[in-house]
């Protein structure tokens, strides 16, 4: 489904400090894969989470998505396939404060140009999967950080992407809140099919996956 070959990724802070921050990176991410990318802070995890969904810029190397070379798209391109193909989750949850939790589920969906009944109907039968559908009419200020987690998951999942990214999504979660989300986002995976990458230190992330990816400085640790 993804394949990264050869990937590289230099950050440059002033002559003559060069970063090199993804060194080398092969690695086959399959349909359907319930996986965590893991390591020590500053070891690469969001860096190379970052590079897949093609929200940073490689130095070389190949990004594939289901046989399409995506890394050296144009931006406008590459805004597609973030659009279109890839959903994101994020830390900060990242959620529009002036919408409610059923306006933001539905904000990719509106953006991809689904009208209203098929919005409606996804939002409720995604909130109800992730026990939320209570809270629809709430604005994010009202609501507790592990409710604002599953919005943010529901927003990601709604438009039914290929691969959803994770990045450290329990970071800001009691451990309750955390292993609440963990076990809904294998439900999404078993029952809606889609490929879910983390990227994660926490442990119950590392030991709730299938698959575990390690990073070191910034290498794929085998």
């Amino acid at each position: 489904m993804i394949q990264l070959k050869g990937v590289n990724k230099y950050f440059y802070q002033g002559e003559p400090r060069e970063v090199h921050a993804l060194r080398d990176i092969d690695l086959t991410i399959e349909k359907g894969e319930f996986s965590v990318i893991s390591g020590t802070s500053g070891c690469g995890k969001t860096t190379l989470l970052n590079a897949i969904g093609v929200l940073d810029s490689i130095s070389d190397g190949e990004i594939i998505l289901d046989g399409k070379e995506i890394a050296n798209l144009s931006a406008e391109a590459k805004t597609e396939i973030r659009l279109h193909e890839i959903g994101f989750v994020f830390q900060a949850y990242n959620l529009v404060p002036v919408l409610t939790a059923e306006e933001n589920i539905g904000l990719i969906m509106r953006m991809q140009g689904f009208d209203d009944a098929q919005i409606s109907q996804r939002v409720r039968e995604i909130a109800t999967l992730l026990q939320i559908d209570d809270k629809l009419d709430s604005l994010p200020n009202l609501l507790s950080g592990g409710q604002q987690q599953r919005v943010a998951v529901a927003r990601a999942v709604a438009s039914k992407p290929k691969i959803i990214l994770a990045d450290e999504p329990t970071a800001n979660l009691d451990s309750s809140n955390s292993k609440a989300l963990m076990n809904m986002m294998q439900t999404l995976n078993e029952k809606e099919g889609v490929t879910i990458l983390f990227a994660s230190h926490d442990n119950y992330v590392v030991e709730s996956v299938r698959r575990i990816i390690r990073l070191d400085d910034g290498a794929l640790v085998t």
